[in-house]
């Protein structure tokens, strides 16, 4: 059974920081991030082996954001610094492609405004 329940989003100046959770069961070889804002087409944002050992993010957060999981806790982060307005969007924790964005299962989604 596939789950997937992000946690972290929420309000926050530009140029503060929020550290998004995703807490997942199954097994998936790599998982992403993915976003959307109102009026605006699915994006990924940064997407991870299972390992860890390879991570690969989107021109507009490269530098900025920083991807990670814990295999062991079955959760998936996504550390967010230097946010900025137009990073305010839904949030989706996803499983991922490493050489694309695309995915099958997605969660709930998670809700960053920045102000």
């Amino acid at each position: 059974h596939v789950q997937l329940v992000e946690s972290g989003g929420g309000s926050v100046q530009a140029g503060g920081s929020l550290r998004l959770s995703c807490a997942f069961s199954g097994s998936f070889r790599c998982m992403a991030w993915f976003r959307q804002a109102p009026g605006q087409e699915r994006e990924g944002v940064a997407t991870i082996s299972k390992a860890g050992s390879f991570a690969r993010y989107s021109d507009s957060v490269k530098g900025r954001f920083t991807i990670s999981r814990d295999n062991a806790k079955n959760s998936l982060y996504l550390q967010m610094d230097s946010l900025k307005t137009e990073d305010s969007a839904m949030y989706y924790c996803s499983d991922g492609v490493a050489d694309r964005w695309d995915a099958s299962y997605w969660g709930q989604g998670t809700q960053v405004t920045v102000s």
